[in-house]
């Protein structure tokens, strides 16, 4: 069940379930030690997807003035390969597109997943380079 909220109606459980996901990918498998949790989370829409009490996928999406960077996408260990990574960039983007936002989107991609993204409609926008060491390229989608 997709659960769409602004930082400020999350409950305590979901933002717990929310840094746990976040923190297991992108600091624990990743190897990435880095300030994880950031002011972003305050102003952003929280999209994720909920079973078995725990976080399946999440992503945020974080408006500025000129586009909506759509970031932290993941999907937990024990769902991966089923297509739900798909299935949240999806709702993501009609997300995006519901609440108003009539800008690019904008991505900072790892860059195995060029394809995935382009597969949306993103276009990469830089070279490939190393953030955190790993590699990375920013894409767009234009509205």
């Amino acid at each position: 069940m997709w659960i769409v909220k602004p930082f400020n109606q999350l409950n305590t459980q979901e933002l717990f379930l929310i840094y746990q996901a976040r923190t297991t990918v992108f600091v624990v498998e990743q190897n990435c030690p880095y300030q994880e949790v950031d002011d972003d989370d305050l102003s952003a829409i929280h999209v994720f997807d909920l079973r078995d009490g725990q976080i399946a996928a999440y992503c945020r999406l974080i408006p500025t003035d000129s586009q909506v960077k759509l970031g932290r996408v993941l999907v937990s260990k024990d769902f991966r390969k089923d297509g739900l990574g798909r299935d949240l960039v999806q709702k993501a983007l009609q997300v995006a597109k519901q609440t108003g936002f009539q800008l690019p989107v904008y991505a900072q991609a790892q860059a195995y997943l060029e394809k995935f993204y382009a597969s949306f409609g993103f276009k990469a926008t830089s070279e490939v380079y190393l953030e955190d060491d790993i590699p990375h390229l920013d894409m767009i989608l234009t509205a």
